[in-house]
């Protein structure tokens, strides 16, 4: 894993390995992994990896499910709503998924 963006309101994550992407197959130094935004009102966590495997994941986040909006982003509006145990357990899938993928070493 490696962090393609470390500001103040906006950390990233990427895998450490380089990939094709899209469909013309461009090469590119990692696949994106996740983010965390801060915004004026909520906190943002963005994570590609349950956007390919959305059931499996889904699983593993009964508390947390509430706040993702769309495919792969998460709006954290209270810091009770961030359910530590399943937020390690999503983030510990993703890291396995991005491996098998071959998107990280």
């Amino acid at each position: 894993m490696s962090v393609s963006k470390d500001k103040e309101h906006v950390f990233e994550l990427m895998g450490n390995k380089a990939v094709p992407y899209g469909s013309k197959k461009v090469i590119v130094p990692g696949m994106y992994f996740s983010s965390v935004v801060a915004r004026k009102d909520m906190v943002s966590f963005y994570f590609f990896p349950i956007y390919y495997h959305t059931e499996e994941f889904k699983t593993l986040i009964p508390t947390m499910i509430k706040c993702l909006k769309g495919k792969t982003c998460f709006n954290f509006k209270k810091p009770e709503q961030v359910n530590q145990k399943e937020l390690e357990a999503l983030l510990k899938k993703g890291v396995q998924a991005w491996k098998t993928q071959g998107y990280m070493q």
